[in-house]
């Protein structure tokens, strides 16, 4: 069996350019984005036929379909860079095409055929058999013997993943604190989640399966628009929220984060540092390359070195004294899990 490594963090940080420089190690299978693209229910507890697991590979995402009707398409959606036969609408972009097929192929639509012929094949087994049968198949086909699945916002799945596979290690990968909620504040994504936990919030409800009829006509207006099919973007856009709001969420997913990883036997766990990674990306990818099975060839850290870019590195800095100071105190709680002084 292939050995597998789940690279879990807040997003924002890094976390991107690390599965492109993952993606070029002659050995590695990056996948991106895999469990975003799924969401929530993407591993059920139940067996899954080969056509059942291809059913949930194959069914577009609905929050991402969502955005992108309503003019707000990720910057991690590669498949709307460059599309081919499918868009959002009917029947929808699959949601292993949006972010993980075209990161691993330059023939995304060809690749999304084969598989589903592939995969429709297999006998009914467990959920996690058949991701892991799916590893295997990828890994075959472009010839990498490691396995790498990382997705942003990914700390709540930690121990889901822990149960399902527990042979898998783990990668928690962090930056500092004010920098990635500054980050998040400029990204629609997290600007959509702190939006949409705004809606739990005043709903008095924990999960969106909760709300009624009546929770949404006790929606003010530039709420209740989200929870249709398409909406303003400009709802996302030019919403004033508070810097702060990125600031606890970061805090809240790193904290979490570190809870849930201290269950895993530090053997099977590590923490890549996004600011470390710039200051030192050989040494820091050497381990990181033999943390997950593989070896840290010359030729990879030196095109790995090419593509990381420090550029938007202490931008929380260059805010006013008064933003920098609020901001770094709503992520102190999070630099605190990480054993880190607040910046």
């Amino acid at each position: 069996m292939r050995p597998l490594t789940f690279i879990v963090g807040t997003g924002r940080s890094g976390s991107t350019a690390l599965s492109r420089v993952l993606n070029v190690h002659p050995d590695v299978l990056s996948l991106n984005e895999l469990l975003a693209s799924v969401g929530a229910e993407g591993i059920p507890e139940r067996p899954l036929s080969g056509a059942e697991f291809w059913q949930l590979l194959a069914d577009p995402n609905p929050v991402f379909e969502k955005m992108i009707r309503s003019g707000i398409p990720l910057p991690e959606f590669l498949y709307t860079r460059r599309p081919g036969r499918y868009s959002a609408g009917a029947p929808g972009i699959p949601a292993i095409l949006l972010m993980v097929l075209p990161h691993v192929s330059d023939r995304p639509d060809e690749l999304f055929d084969d598989l589903g012929r592939t995969v429709r094949r297999w006998p009914p087994r467990p959920a996690a058999d058949q991701y892991r049968a799916l590893f295997g198949e990828l890994g075959d086909r472009f010839g990498r013997t490691a396995v790498v699945e990382r997705s942003g916002y990914s700390t709540g799945w930690i121990p889901r993943l822990r149960t399902l596979f527990p042979e898998a290690r783990f990668v928690h990968l962090v930056r500092s604190g004010p920098d990635c909620a500054l980050s998040m504040s400029r990204h629609p994504g997290y600007r959509t989640i702190l939006l949409l936990r705004e809606i739990l919030r005043r709903s008095g409800v924990t999960g969106f399966f909760e709300l009624t009829e009546e929770h949404v006509r006790a929606l003010p207006p530039d709420l209740a628009p989200l929870l249709g099919e398409r909406f303003d973007p400009a709802l996302v856009r030019d919403r004033v929220i508070p810097l702060t709001a990125f600031g606890e969420l970061w805090s809240r997913l790193v904290t979490e984060g570190v809870a849930h990883l201290a269950a895993v036997p530090p053997s099977m766990r590590t923490t890549l540092v996004y600011e470390d990674l710039l200051d030192a990306p050989d040494q820091e990818l050497s381990r990181l390359a033999e943390f997950i099975g593989v070896d840290p060839v010359a030729d990879w850290l030196t095109t790995a070195r090419s593509m990381l870019d420090g550029s938007r590195r202490g931008a929380s800095g260059r805010l006013s004294p008064e933003e920098r100071h609020a901001l770094r105190d709503s992520c102190a709680e999070g630099q605190l899990s990480l054993g880190l002084r607040a910046e």
